[in-house]
């Protein structure tokens, strides 16, 4: 059984789907959820359904990144994952973690890579006057939401969308495409998952 750690910084709404996929004859089982939000809702969701969490608060470090990064690494390690699951963990993470984990790290983003890379992918997309829009999971490298994409799933953009109303409609996908590429991933399987 692979052990996964999901890190978020908000409601875990993909943690939650990552963990509830996670039982039968899948490949992995969540081992911890790690917040650098101490008051992150996801954080007691994880421990209601039974999962170790942690706190890593990045405003202790005082904008020592390295520090705050061989902080979360000394906490991840004792857990022994065999992946790791960026869930909404909403800091930039530097080639020194990244490397650390390197092969074995997936994130969710809220458009279709390469497209709206960074924030407010949900806006840019409407304003460029897109049909469509959706998420993509991709392995993490250390160039900012541009490794490998291993699934995509679309939504399209309707008239007079604004940016809450298609994010609501592009989560359902992210909690359906996550948890299939995580198995996929897990059973090393690499190759491109649309839904």
């Amino acid at each position: 059984m692979k052990r996964v750690a999901i890190l978020i910084s908000g409601g875990g709404s993909n943690m939650v789907s990552l963990a509830k996929s996670m039982t039968g004859d899948h490949p992995g089982r969540p081992c911890l959820v790690l917040s650098n939000v101490p008051s992150a809702g996801g954080l007691q969701k994880a421990a209601d359904m039974g999962i170790p969490t942690e706190v890593v608060d990045h405003r202790d470090f005082k904008g020592d990144r390295e520090a705050f990064e061989s902080a979360l690494i000394s906490v991840i390690d004792t857990y022994e994952p065999d992946a790791i699951a960026m869930a909404g963990f909403m800091r930039i993470l530097t080639p020194h973690f990244i490397s650390h984990y390197a092969g074995k790290m997936l994130n969710i983003h809220p458009s279709l890579l390469p497209k709206y890379k960074g924030l407010h992918t949900h806006q840019r997309a409407i304003e460029a006057g897109d049909a469509e829009a959706g998420c993509s999971v991709h392995e993490v490298t250390a160039e900012l939401d541009g490794g490998p994409v291993l699934g995509q799933a679309r939504v399209p953009i309707v008239e007079g969308d604004t940016e809450d109303a298609l994010a609501s409609r592009v989560l359902v996908k992210e909690h359906l495409l996550y948890p299939a590429v995580l198995e996929r991933f897990l059973n090393g399987e690499k190759g491109l998952l649309t839904l």
